[in-house]
């Protein structure tokens, strides 16, 4: 369906008629391009397991290597060449976008050079709000966020810890102050105009019959689409029972009538280009070519450290190849 409450310019339903990820019919026309450039998290969530160089995972958290701004803007000239059809530059990962300062200047290179290039952040929503006149600056138009929850009972079983201005949070206080953030920030997106996207990691058990009840929620406050994702279990959820297709489908159609749903989401990598379902970011020859750059710039491609305190600078690891992985320990 669609929300009559998100009262979106003509330009932003140009663009995302133009977004594969916010619709159905763009995804077999329009492309989109991950720069892994955000290697920090604020929050800690029970499913989530980053890793570096997988190639046989497709998923959320899993890069190659994590790019400088400039070598972003190189990948983003080297693949723009090679796959015109890409319409949307997106960051979003492997950690939290808005945690990394890196994510602005890399917005702010390719807004410079590609102005007729949508931008796209994916984000936790823990600094949504602070962060939000940067995003505007840096001409971000679509936005999604990753909220699983809206009932801080709720909430405390999927998120273990938030980081928030240097103090940790644990349990209910974490939850509620997450919740918080989250609806200050996507509400402040939608009454700027921004399209909103909203994603919903599905897991039996937790969150599946308030899911139905936060649709009716972001309906009201004007979010423009729902992607409800299936519980990848992993990390903490490593014993967790994923939901069947048919139990999400049920869910997704308890949603729709609040809120539209995206049906086509392939849980991409931080590092993924091309069109949805057909990933070529460990295939194509650019890759060679975004490693060549590390080397001019006289550096080995990163591996960071993601273990230990999220507000602490990820360690540089030296003397290890790519493709072994590096991953947060729990």
């Amino acid at each position: 369906m669609e929300n009559k409450k998100n009262d979106l310019s003509n330009e932003m339903r140009r663009k995302i008629s133009e977004h594969p990820c916010y619709s159905g019919e763009a995804q077999h026309k329009f492309g989109r391009l991950h720069l892994a450039v955000a290697p920090k998290c604020n929050i800690q969530c029970n499913y989530c397991d980053r890793k570096f160089d997988c190639v046989n995972e497709s998923r959320p958290g899993v890069a190659s290597e994590v790019l400088t701004p400039k070598e972003a803007l190189f990948r983003t000239d080297q693949i723009l060449k090679e796959h015109p059809f890409i319409h949307v530059i997106g960051i979003a990962g492997p950690g939290d976008p808005l945690a990394n300062e890196e994510t602005f200047e890399t917005f702010r290179l390719i807004r410079d050079k590609y102005p007729d290039l949508t931008l796209c952040v994916s984000t936790n929503g823990l600094l949504l709000a602070d962060r939000f006149d940067d995003l505007q600056k840096s001409n971000v138009e679509t936005l999604t966020v990753t909220m699983n929850a809206m009932d801080p009972d709720i909430q405390m079983q999927i998120v273990d810890h938030v980081v928030y201005q240097k103090k940790h949070y644990h349990g209910r206080e974490a939850a509620e102050l997450l919740i918080e953030k989250q609806l200050s920030g996507i509400q402040k997106a939608v009454d700027s105009g921004l399209a909103v996207k909203i994603n919903t990691v599905l897991i039996p058990g937790i969150n599946d019959e308030h899911t139905p009840k936060m649709a009716k929620r972001l309906s009201e406050m004007g979010v423009y689409i729902m992607n409800i994702m299936p519980l990848i279990n992993q990390a903490r959820f490593e014993d967790r029972r994923p939901p069947t297709e048919e139990e999400r489908s049920a869910i997704q159609n308890k949603c729709l009538p609040y809120v539209k749903q995206m049906k086509h989401c392939r849980q991409c990598r931080s590092d993924a280009y091309g069109l949805i379902g057909n990933d070529l970011s460990q295939i194509s020859k650019v890759r060679g070519d975004e490693f060549r750059t590390a080397s001019k710039e006289g550096r080995s491609p990163r591996l960071i450290d993601l273990s230990g305190d999220v507000t602490l600078e990820p360690k540089v690891e030296s003397g290890k190849k790519t493709k072994d992985a590096v991953k947060q320990k729990k």
